[in-house]
């Protein structure tokens, strides 16, 4: 039931907004900066991070996987290919989100192979086609004006 909710969350933020009474306001150049297709949206993969079969207990190497599963997701993000991120904070077996900016599973899979995480079996992943916001892609630049301290 929470997986439906958050995801019917993630899916209405990622609609446009119906009834407006002002006429859209489009830019030609932004929408195909960010590959938006006739409605603003574009497809991007959706993986579900599960807990995984390999929980380190050890406290030295939670913490170091843990930064280097933060590091991994910075890169992606510097890069473009991760447009949202972050963690379910109800310890269920669901423990958070990435939104990769990839069209397709295969893509999506490769670089989630990266993630230090899920290579040691800390994480697993699902992977799911989302189709959603363009806009999407400009929430880091606008997450850098408002952000005061890093992780």
């Amino acid at each position: 039931m929470k997986l439906i909710t958050c995801l019917q969350i993630l899916l209405l933020f990622s609609l446009p907004f119906y009834g407006q009474t002002e006429p859209f306001q489009f830019d030609q150049k932004l929408a195909t900066e960010l590959n938006a297709d006739d409605y603003g949206m574009k497809t991007y993969v959706m993986a579900l991070l599960k807990t995984g079969p390999n929980r380190s207990t050890d406290s030295i190497t939670k913490a170091q996987l843990q930064r280097a599963h933060l590091d991994n997701i910075t890169k992606m993000a510097e890069n473009g290919t991760l447009v949202l991120a972050g963690p379910f904070l109800d310890n269920g077996e669901l423990r958070g989100i990435y939104l990769f900016n990839v069209e397709t599973i295969e893509e999506a899979k490769k670089l989630t192979e990266t993630d230090p995480l899920i290579k040691s079996g800390g994480l697993i992943m699902e992977l799911h086609p989302f189709y959603g916001s363009a806009a999407i892609q400009k929430m880091e630049e606008i997450h850098q004006k408002i952000q005061k301290t890093g992780f």
